[in-house]
């Protein structure tokens, strides 16, 4: 048997992110594919050497023929290569732009390219198809927003560059593409307040565990991600060390490693560069992902304004509410738990369960679990299994 007709590159990827998954066999992925485990193998190997792209049939046409592309056409495909380095998004755009033409299909394009020397054959680093954290797939703009900070890298007169990106998950809608210096929460929280004002706010948002998107301690919290909380944005992160969880946003910063490879003169220079870069992302380059329309094609601003004033938490009437001191501690029967220092000055609900454990929240972000034998707070896998714990103080 072959591959099923439709979506054949879809079952070609989720069969290699089943593959390296190792939850399977190669024996019982083939049966459940329908393909030998020659297919197998050579589908696996392709991907390991050429990631995503690897999955495309390669060309069956023949090597000369009386059909040739015209030399003019030719001289406009291989200044194309300048603005989209894919032969289908280049197709996509010259059909766009000049329809009168009969331009090659993408193949024909590729082939055009290799023969120019545009075409450079490289191992890019593994990445697993995105989808796979416990979270309800984006199906609308503004479902889901990521942000990540991209490797950082030096402009030519030495200044240190930590790009900022942020993305709408569901119409890679590019939001983002700033010239930060840093991954400070100082820095980070202007461009994402700018983008809240400007498109309003998204109902989720996907990160890493560095910083300024989250911490070390028990609850993770950073001042950037309370800001986000108290406006009703939910977070989501990644597991440690599962990158593909945030797949799409990975490989966006491979698209964009070109720009780090040859950066601007200074901060300046990089930003507009960045910004013009941001612009052809969303309103010229053709992605497959959305059957070569652009980004902005699909995406819209949110319903959901930017308030003047974050909202005071509501919290259940038989909650005991304690309020972070600046050390980032509360009171608790007579002592002292550490929640966070990002939480400084705010108020904190802890709510007892049926079993007897009391679960720490901030708005309706959970924070873990008092350990009140051992008077600290911890994460909801640590908690005591039958803890001897009192009841709040008054």
């Amino acid at each position: 048997m072959v591959w099923r007709e439709t979506g054949i590159m879809d079952e070609r990827l989720r069969f290699v992110v089943e593959c390296l998954s190792g939850d399977e066999t190669m024996v019982a992925l083939c049966a459940a594919y329908g393909i030998s485990r020659k297919n197998g193998y050579k589908w696996l190997g392709r991907y390991r050497t050429f990631g995503p792209e690897g999955l495309h049939d390669l060309p069956r046409a023949p090597l000369n023929h009386g059909r040739a592309t015209a030399q003019d056409l030719v001289e406009r495909i291989v200044a194309a290569k300048e603005l989209h380095p894919g032969p289908k998004k280049i197709v996509a755009r010259l059909r766009r732009t000049a329809p009168e033409f009969m331009w090659p299909s993408a193949s024909t394009v590729g082939a055009i390219l290799a023969r120019h020397g545009l075409v450079r054959a490289r191992k890019r680093p593994r990445l697993r198809a995105c989808g796979n954290g416990p979270w309800p797939q984006p199906q609308e703009p503004n479902a889901v927003w990521t942000g990540d900070h991209k490797g950082w890298f030096r402009t030519r007169d030495g200044w240190r560059c930590e790009p900022l990106t942020v993305m709408d998950a569901s119409s890679r809608y590019l939001l983002a593409l700033e010239a930060t210096g840093s991954t400070a929460d100082s820095e980070a929280w202007p461009v994402f307040e700018r983008l809240f004002e400007e498109h309003g706010l998204p109902d989720r948002f996907r990160s890493d565990n560095g910083p300024p998107f989250a911490s070390a301690g028990v609850t993770g919290l950073t001042p950037l991600v309370v800001r986000f909380i108290k406006l009703g944005i939910t977070l989501e992160r990644i597991a440690p060390g599962r990158p593909q969880q945030n797949g799409r946003h990975e490989r966006f910063h491979l698209t964009m490693l070109p720009m780090a490879e040859a950066p601007e003169a200074d901060r300046t220079a990089q930003g507009q560069a960045f910004e013009t870069f941001r612009q052809s992302y969303n309103e010229e380059r053709p992605h497959e992902a959305l059957g070569m329309d652009t980004p902005a094609q699909h995406y819209r601003s949110s319903q959901r304004a930017m308030p003047r004033t974050p909202p005071e938490p509501v919290y259940p009437a038989e909650a005991s509410v304690r309020r972070v001191r600046h050390n980032g501690e509360i009171r608790w029967n007579g002592g002292f738990i550490y929640v966070s220092q990002a939480l400084a000055g705010e108020p904190v609900a802890a709510l007892e369960t049926e079993d007897g454990q009391w679960t720490l929240s901030f708005h309706a972000h959970p924070l873990g679990i008092i350990d009140t034998r051992h008077m600290k707070l911890v994460r909801r896998s640590a908690a005591p299994t039958n803890p001897l714990g009192a009841a709040a103080d008054a």
